[in-house]
């Protein structure tokens, strides 16, 4: 891992934090499955002074209370492509943050612009062939929705204890 001490941390949603499946009721209700171990190492991020958010193109309900449920201290939804690097670097400049210290785990072609711009880019197994041909970025061993985001969260956590 780079000697930059992380201190922002973003994840997408489809397919990173959940498996990329969408379900729907008769009555047209969409449905998202998490994997509640992500949402705890965000947690426990958190607890080592790291901000996390979740950054999407969508914009629903559903996300919110995920949001609202795991405690994130960043919420952006409605946004894709160059407009996720926008609000990242947004966030970067009201807190003081470089983008050198930002972590970021995306999956899809929309996410590419914010994994090339970070300090530390991952993406889960199963991401699509452009996120993987990203030069430099990590790839989980876990899947989207399956443990991908709570690799990355404890892989900065253990480091960012040994610099401390």
């Amino acid at each position: 891992m780079k000697e930059v001490k992380i201190k922002l941390f973003f994840t997408d949603v489809d397919g990173t934090l959940t498996d990329g499946g969408m379900y729907y009721t008769s009555d047209g209700d969409c449905m998202k499955r998490f994997y509640v171990r992500d949402g705890m190492g965000m947690k426990l991020l958190q607890q080592v002074g790291v901000k996390v958010g979740i950054i999407t193109s969508e914009t629903t309900g559903i996300v919110e209370a995920r949001a609202k449920k795991l405690g994130v201290d960043y919420l952006c939804m409605g946004v894709r492509f160059d407009g996720k690097v926008e609000a990242v670097r947004k966030i970067c400049a009201e807190t003081g943050v470089s983008m050198d210290e930002v972590a970021f785990i995306g999956d899809d072609v929309n996410d590419i612009a914010l994994l090339q711009a970070v300090g530390l880019a991952a993406c889960p197994h199963d991401a699509c062939e452009e996120v993987l041909d990203i030069p430099h970025i990590r790839v989980m061993h876990h899947s989207g929705g399956y443990g991908a985001v709570r690799e990355l969260t404890d892989m900065i956590r253990h480091y960012r204890q040994q610099l401390d």
